[in-house]
């Protein structure tokens, strides 16, 4: 209701959107809830480590959808590109150490 720039916004224009876009977030939460919920069937069945690894893993492929096919960080300087590599590395090698602890 207060934004720290630009000026403060009534209730109703959360819902000026169009249904297309309400729409689109209902079903993104649908996927997710799907997905969530076989996340916690399965972790019953593989252990929390393994559950969790593989719940992470999401992060990994939005992180990689972003970079590589939407170039979310063209135009950056050029150490950009081999910090971000390196994050994903250390971010894949940090879950393969937590799925193996188990």
């Amino acid at each position: 209701r207060r934004p720290f720039e630009g000026e403060a916004l009534s209730f109703s224009s959360y819902f000026k959107g169009s249904s297309k876009d309400h729409l689109m977030g209902v079903l993104g939460g649908a996927i997710w809830c799907v997905g969530m919920s076989f996340s916690i069937l399965a972790s019953d069945k593989a252990g929390p480590a393994i559950s969790y690894g593989l719940g992470q893993g999401a992060t990994v492929v939005a992180a990689l959808w972003g970079i590589f096919v939407w170039k979310e960080f063209k135009g950056a300087p050029k150490e950009v590109p081999r910090i971000l590599n390196i994050m994903l590395v250390i971010y894949v090698i940090g879950l393969s150490l937590i799925v193996l602890a188990r």
